[in-house]
């Protein structure tokens, strides 16, 4: 068997996605990327993805599919997640991120239909986004025809080009009219940041619900919150000893 850590990986990731309720039955995917590529030399990067339709309870690290950034089959006895070809979208235009996971979590999903970004409300958000959780366009008739899960991954990379949004900075996007997809240095990462960009949504429902006096938390309030996480001069969490 290729790859049995990142597989182990990516199965806790996906066990992770039921776990934390970000999907029901089958919904959802996770995946990870090994950028060394099997002969180490980075030409040929493998992907390790949830099988389509399998219930979480019941994979195995043999289970999952390994392929490479343009989807051949490397290793994998069972079809690859339907959403494959926005994974590997992701990879190829954000190489800064190793893994990706895709829900339909409750609050994230509601704000995606509604076509809206989420604001920075407060600083929970700021402690994680650098700015409000973007939304995409919808997809055209045109890009649904002719290839509805590799534009899916175009229509949110050209969001984040237009836009000049750094995925490192921004770990997540909500589909308009689908759901979130989110991101991180690993497959854990990506699910803390799917987890985190579920109870923002949560957060800025009820916060809207309430009808706020304004549009959002101050800027320089946010701009400081982000910063002392994950900036050059953070001051959160503790300091590696040398």
């Amino acid at each position: 068997m290729l790859l049995p850590e990142l597989r182990e990986e990516v199965l806790h990731a996906n066990q992770e996605i039921a776990r934390l309720g970000l999907a029901v039955h089958t919904f959802g995917n996770a995946s990870g990327i090994y950028r060394a590529g099997l002969d180490g030399s980075g030409r040929e990067p493998v992907v390790a993805i949830k099988p389509s339709g399998v219930a979480y309870a019941a994979l195995t690290p043999e289970d999952l599919v390994l392929t490479t950034l343009h989807g051949i089959i490397v290793e994998g006895k069972l079809n690859p997640s339907s959403d494959l070809e926005t994974h590997l979208l992701l990879y190829r235009e954000f190489p800064q991120i190793g893994g990706v996971v895709h829900t339909h979590s409750e609050f994230a999903t509601a704000w995606a239909q509604a076509a809206r970004p989420i604001p920075c409300l407060g600083t929970t958000h700021a402690d994680y986004f650098h700015g409000p959780v973007p939304v995409t366009e919808p997809l055209s008739a045109a890009e649904v025809e002719a290839a509805y899960v590799l534009n899916t991954g175009a229509v949110i990379a050209r969001l984040f080009r237009e836009q000049k949004l750094d995925p490192v900075a921004v770990p997540g996007v909500l589909v308009a009219g689908h759901a979130p997809f989110a991101w991180g240095k690993n497959a854990a990462a990506a699910v803390e940041h799917a987890d985190l960009l579920e109870y923002i949504a949560r957060l800025a429902w009820r916060t809207v619900a309430i009808d706020p006096p304004t549009d959002g938390l101050a800027h320089y309030v946010a701009e400081h919150h982000y910063q002392r996480k994950h900036g050059p001069k953070a001051t959160y969490g503790q300091k590696s000893k040398s």
